[in-house]
This record gives C-alpha cells, sequence and structure tokens, in this order.
C-alpha cells in the first residue's frame, strides 16, 4: 500500500493492529492471560463466559497464528494444552491496562 499522508498511516497502522489481533475476543483471552501467565483452554472458557467454544478455539488459533500466543501441549494422559503469552503478546499490555482503565471510568457501570 503506498502511502501518502500522516492520517493515511495513522489510519494504516490501527488497521493493522486491529488485522493482528482479530475480534473482541481477543482482547478479554489477552486480558485474562495478562492477570493468569498461563491458562489451559477450559480456564479460559469458565471464566470467559460468554464465548461458545468454538469462537475461543478460533481466538487462540488467530493469537497463535499472528505470535500473540503461544500454545505449549504437555505430554500427560488426556493431553493437556497450556496458552500463555509471547514476547509480542506482552507488549500488548499498556493498551490493556488502559482499556481496563478506560472502562473502569467511562464504562456502562460508570457515573459522569
Amino acid at each position: 500500500m503506498d502511502i501518502h499522508t500522516e492520517e493515511e498511516q495513522c489510519l494504516y497502522n490501527i488497521q493493522q493492529a486491529i488485522e493482528v489481533l482479530g475480534g473482541k475476543w481477543s482482547f478479554l483471552v489477552l486480558g485474562q492471560l495478562f492477570c493468569h501467565d498461563v491458562q489451559r483452554f477450559n480456564q479460559l472458557r469458565r471464566t470467559l463466559k460468554q464465548i461458545s467454544t468454538k469462537s475461543l478455539r478460533d481466538t487462540l488459533r488467530h493469537l497463535e497464528e499472528n505470535q500473540i500466543v503461544k500454545r505449549t501441549v504437555l505430554p500427560t494422559v488426556p493431553v493437556t494444552v497450556e496458552y500463555s503469552l509471547t514476547d509480542k503478546g506482552r507488549d500488548f499490555k499498556t493498551i490493556i491496562s488502559e482499556m481496563r482503565r478506560w472502562g473502569e471510568k467511562w464504562g456502562s457501570g460508570a457515573s459522569e
């Protein structure tokens, strides 16, 4: 893409970040992984009560493909799969922290 203006560059960079992260569930998965360094699939599913198994699986797969999340398969019976943040994923912590702070201040339950 040939970018000519500062505004186009700004929008392009934001678009790139959104494409890497994916949908709304990505932010909640990242938030969980920041709070708990390592989570198993079912731990994430129980915590994120509104997410379907398919949506969680798709979100984790997308984050793994974009090197935000690391998937570790442990040789147990049954097999245990754990998810953690990569360096690239941990680099997003400031943004998640600011989203949490903004939500506390301006979320639907907050008063003006």
